[in-house]
């Protein structure tokens, strides 16, 4: 069967997982942060990048977590807790589709459209979660192009029309909006739980660990460029900018001649979206496969898809009214559940045994 490239790990790295941070991850930063709020950011972009260093070390076994898991508790110990890790990838994936239904309903219809507009995603989903998780490479070769370009078309038509001056003075929110800013919007950042799920879908190659880490904070940098951009727009009023990177470039002096072809730019970074939110469920699919399935693993990987994406899917339209008391909930009420499963458990993943006789 074949693996994942590292050109292709590299391109979800760099340029795949930052577009999962543009919805509402700004607006929360601007709330608790103020114009503070690339240290916050940055902090977790850093965390993150640890993470995907040691994982990436680990990695050099090219054996997959449920292998490490079960050469170290034992394969009824390791079902276990896969089927518990996993159930966080699930749950973590609920906020970022919920942001793409909502930015799907601002962005590409004039009047509310019904609960049901947003169903062919989860078509989507199925088919893809239904798929080896290894196919995902190919994806990632076609959309890291496009999210590129989709990405450096909003920044180029906004860059010009922000005041930068707006970002200080530094440290007028304290150590508090430092705090909360970074504890809060921790439930964006699980791309280490992601990439713990990838190993054994591609081969370690000689300083895989360190490229990855710097790819990783490439696309932070791209993301920090446009929270500098995004607050030096709205200032003040960037609380309430829910669907930032659709809105920044709407204010380039050329758009009344030109007309609005920064959408051209901003469908880009919305489809490569799609893709990424519908991840969570393809690598917790594809684990649970792997996992359970002793044979028939198409039929079992189907079937498991299509449960997976029908649970889901009903969790959107119960939440559809109610989603800022969920967002809250998941946010700040229990943002601890992110660093445990996004940074304590990988960093615990390196004591894992890497073979049925050897420790590491």
């Amino acid at each position: 069967m074949t693996k994942i490239s590292s050109r292709q790990l590299f391109f979800f790295l760099a340029a795949i997982a930052p577009v999962g941070k543009l919805i509402y991850l700004p607006t929360q930063l601007a709330e608790f942060s103020a114009n503070d709020l690339l240290f916050p950011a940055a902090v977790n972009f850093f965390l993150q990048a640890g993470a995907v260093f040691f994982i990436l070390l680990l990695s050099r076994s090219n054996k997959t977590l449920y292998d490490l898991l079960s050469y170290t508790f034992g394969k009824i110990a390791a079902k276990i807790i896969l089927s518990v890790f996993t159930l966080f990838l699930f749950y973590a994936a609920v906020i970022p589709i919920m942001e793409q239904k909502f930015f799907v309903h601002f962005a590409f219809y004039d009047t509310l459209p019904t609960v049901f507009a947003f169903a062919p995603f989860f078509l989507l989903s199925v088919y893809l979660c239904a798929k080896p998780l290894v196919h995902a490479g190919r994806i990632w070769d076609i959309l890291a192009p496009v999210a590129m370009v989709g990405f450096a078309g909003i920044i180029i038509f906004s860059f010009g029309e922000a005041d930068f001056a707006a970002l200080a003075p530094v440290g007028a929110k304290g150590a508090d909006g430092f705090l909360r800013g970074t504890a809060f919007t921790m439930g964006w950042f699980y791309d280490s739980a992601i990439l713990l799920l990838l190993m054994g879908k591609f081969d370690y190659e000689k300083g895989m660990a360190w490229k990855g880490a710097l790819c990783y904070l490439a696309g932070a940098a791209a993301i920090l460029l446009f929270l500098a951009v995004f607050y030096g727009i709205f200032s003040d009023i960037a609380v309430r900018q829910i669907f930032a990177f659709a809105k920044v470039s709407k204010y380039f002096v050329g758009i009344p001649l030109l007309g609005r072809i920064d959408y051209i730019f901003i469908y880009a970074v919305a489809l490569v979206m799609a893709f990424y939110n519908i991840l969570p469920l393809h690598a917790g699919v594809d684990s649970l496969t792997h996992a359970f399935a002793k044979r028939q693993t198409r039929l079992f990987s189907a079937l498991c898809s299509i449960a997976v994406n029908a649970v889901i899917f009903s969790v959107t339209l119960l939440l559809n009214f109610s989603f800022r008391g969920f967002l809250k909930i998941v946010t700040q009420t229990a943002f601890w559940v992110f660093p445990l499963f996004c940074l304590l458990l990988p960093a615990l993943a390196l004591l894992l045994r890497r073979s049925p006789r050897e420790k590491v």
